[in-house]
C-alpha cells in the first residue's frame, strides 16, 4: 500500500507556470505506475499525463502535450508534473495516482490509490 500527499497547486495568470509534487509513503514506491488527472467542477475526472515504474513509458493526453512535464525520482518517492503556458481550461483539482498493474493505463479505475488533491486556478 503507499499513501500520497500532492502539493504545489496555487493561483497562477495564463502562460504561467507551476509544479506540483507528489510524495509517497513506503519504501515500494518504484514498483508503482503513477498518474496525473484532473477533475474540474461538475465534470468526470480526465486522464493528464503517466510515468512507468522506471521511467520508461511517458503518456500525456492531448490537451497538455508539450506543455506539461511528468518525471519521478523513485529515490525521493516523488512524482512531479511541470505545468508551462497554463490556460483558463486548465483549471481544476489535481490528483496523483499509483497502479499495481504491470501495464501503465491512462484509465482512472485502473489505478488502485489516490492522493487527496491540490487545486489548480488559471485566470485570465
Amino acid at each position: 500500500q503507499v499513501q500520497l500527499v500532492e502539493s504545489g497547486g496555487g493561483l497562477v495568470q495564463a502562460g504561467g507556470s507551476l509544479r506540483l509534487s507528489c510524495v509517497g509513503s513506503g519504501r515500494t514506491f518504484s514498483s508503482y505506475g503513477m498518474g496525473w488527472f484532473r477533475q474540474a467542477p461538475g465534470k468526470e475526472r480526465k486522464f493528464v499525463a503517466a510515468r512507468g515504474r522506471l521511467g520508461g513509458s511517458t503518456y500525456y493526453s492531448d490537451s497538455v502535450k508539450g506543455r506539461f512535464t511528468i518525471s519521478r525520482d523513485n529515490v525521493a518517492n516523488t512524482l512531479y508534473l511541470q505545468m508551462n503556458s497554463l490556460k483558463p481550461e486548465d483549471t481544476a483539482v489535481y490528483y496523483c495516482a499509483a497502479m499495481r498493474g504491470v501495464v501503465l493505463t491512462t484509465t482512472p479505475a485502473d489505478y488502485d490509490y489516490w492522493g487527496q488533491g491540490t487545486q489548480v486556478t488559471v485566470s485570465s
